[in-house]
């Protein structure tokens, strides 16, 4: 195994006091004691705070525009360029602040598939977050540390805070991703998803030239082996509906999809635990134990027994934990070609139907619209839902043009024919601050039902508005709740936001140019009868 303190140095990082190369779970969650960086849940959990950043920091990203990448990375939005000596300064000032300090360090691997897996090495100032990216990622065997050689490094120091003026980053935080010097750097920020959510964008824009589709979506497969994918931004429902008891799950939030099959990104879960109860999501409650960490969760300081229910904080508590936490967790994070997919949107405008079935070309536009709300606290500033297309599914993750990737998952649908369905897991009876959240129990059993045939057999009808085909009965689920405008008091209201709707896709959607023609007219339109 090469000395430790060498391989920093090459990166830059020297005079490091003390180097904790690869710990376990006890010794690294002794390491977060001792140093006060967290307390015991009377769960046996670590609680830690993040302090003002507790989400990801979006404006906060950026790419080092170097030659490789430039032509590649779709500029704009979420992904910003950085000039590459700006990110050298910033880089020097960062490995100077490590300096004479204690750093933790883990080696393992984004994604599980052995053919398609990259090595990573992540160095972290606080002893909590190697903890957190030792449980998220997939963990080596101890063979495999023997000549084990980083593709990337990610560097993580919380403490060091850049200068807008000097750097030019939007504020003290920042995340850069440096595809020719093979880093990410972290900085400012204590929010542990920023090292996650850089380690999948990462590998979202290295797998298509490798042939592998990268997808933010979570898996799972039942006994006969069939899998499932459920594409959905944080808070749609991707972690609890995959974390299905009758039903193995291979993972919560990042896949690839190669010429084999899926993979699992990651070798863990990051949950949201907020008004997380045992009875509606068990087996994330069950995985809140030692060796998980859940961040921003408030609790009774004498008894140490957390309060789910409390948001005083943030919205956006969370909980990681590895995979095989989860008893019925397919340990190898691998699965066949999907029979399944659902795209799992939160429609705050309450108009969308609670599920639908897709044909290719209505599935692509869904996938290139990728509609949701965002929810409150996913997002720093995000205080209630608010209408948002993330194409894909992932925009913020996903740097190349959205082409690349809607190409990618048109060609395993015809190849493959999985069933694509739209899910609505948002409001029901009218519109957020009117209706109601859908239960999960209905959203429970409308998945089931499109994942066991129970649809084989039922009428659909067709929207014009939305353009895709609802099945008129469901197991377990009213038949008027299947329709959204009969949960409408008042249907000329339901008409008026559903058409308001329809014309914010076409909205959207027009900036899309060179696109089949008949992919455009599989989308929603309010004119259409």
């Amino acid at each position: 195994m090469a000395d430790i303190r060498q391989e920093l140095e090459k990166i830059g990082l020297i005079n490091i006091k003390n180097i904790y190369r690869n710990m376990g779970v006890a010794a690294l969650a002794e390491q977060v004691l001792l140093r006060g960086e967290g307390e015991l849940l009377s769960t046996g959990a670590l609680a830690v705070k993040t302090g003002k950043y507790t989400g990801r920091s979006p404006k906060d990203r950026f790419f080092a525009d170097t030659p490789d990448v430039h032509d590649k990375i779709k500029w704009g939005g979420p992904n910003v360029p950085i000039e590459p000596e700006k990110y050298e300064k910033l880089l020097y000032r960062l490995t100077a602040f490590l300096e004479t300090r204690d750093v933790f360090v883990f080696e393992g691997f984004v994604g599980a598939d052995p053919a398609h897996r990259i090595p990573v090495r992540v160095i972290n100032q606080y002893a909590w977050q190697n903890l957190f990216i030792r449980q998220l990622l997939v963990r080596p065997k101890e063979e495999e540390l023997v000549d084990f050689v980083p593709e990337f490094n990610l560097i993580c120091a919380p403490g060091f805070k850049a200068l807008p003026e000097v750097d030019g980053t939007n504020s003290e935080a920042f995340v850069i991703l440096n595809y020719q010097d093979k880093k990410i750097i972290i900085g400012g920020t204590s929010y542990a998803g920023e090292m996650k959510k850089s380690c999948f964008t990462w590998m979202n824009f290295l797998l298509p030239d490798r042939e592998v589709l990268p997808m933010h979506c979570s898996a799972n497969e039942g006994d006969d082996g069939q899998t499932a994918l459920f594409f959905g931004l944080s808070g749609t429902g991707k972690t609890t509906l995959s974390a299905d008891t009758s039903r193995n799950l291979i993972g919560d939030d990042e896949h690839g999809w190669s010429e084999d099959g899926i993979f699992n990104f990651e070798g863990g879960c990051y949950a949201k635990c907020i008004n997380l109860t045992r009875e509606g999501e068990p087996q994330i409650w069950d995985a809140i134990r030692f060796g998980s960490v859940a961040e921003n969760v408030v609790y009774d300081q004498g008894t140490r027994v957390p309060d789910y229910f409390d948001g005083s904080i943030t919205e956006n508590t969370r909980v990681s934990y590895p995979l095989q936490s989860i008893p019925n967790a397919v340990e190898s994070g691998i699965g066949g070609h999907p029979k399944t997919i659902v795209f799992l949107t939160a429609d705050a405008f309450g108009v969308l139907p609670p599920i639908a079935k897709l044909n290719v070309n209505e599935a692509c536009y869904q996938f290139l619209s990728g509609y949701t709300s965002k929810l409150a606290g996913t997002e720093r500033g995000i205080t209630e839902p608010q209408a948002t297309f993330s194409t894909c599914f992932g925009a913020p993750f996903l740097p190349r043009p959205a082409f690349v990737y809607a190409n990618m998952l048109s060609e395993r649908i015809l190849k493959y024919k999985p069933d694509v369905y739209l899910l609505n897991t948002g409001w029901t009876g009218g519109p957020y601050g009117v209706g109601s959240r859908m239960k999960l129990s209905y959203s429970r059993a409308m998945v089931t039902a499109a994942l066991t045939g129970g649809f084989d057999d039922v009428e659909f009808v067709y929207n014009p508005i939305f353009g895709c085909s609802v099945p008129k009965s469901c197991p377990g689920v009213p038949d008027e709740i299947l329709d959204p405008m009969s949960t409408w008091a008042d249907k000329d209201a339901y008409l008026v936001s559903a058409k308001k709707l329809a014309a914010l896709f076409q909205e959207n959607f027009a900036k899309f140019v060179g696109l089949d023609q008949a992919i455009i007219a599989a989308g929603p339109n309010p004119d259409r009868k």
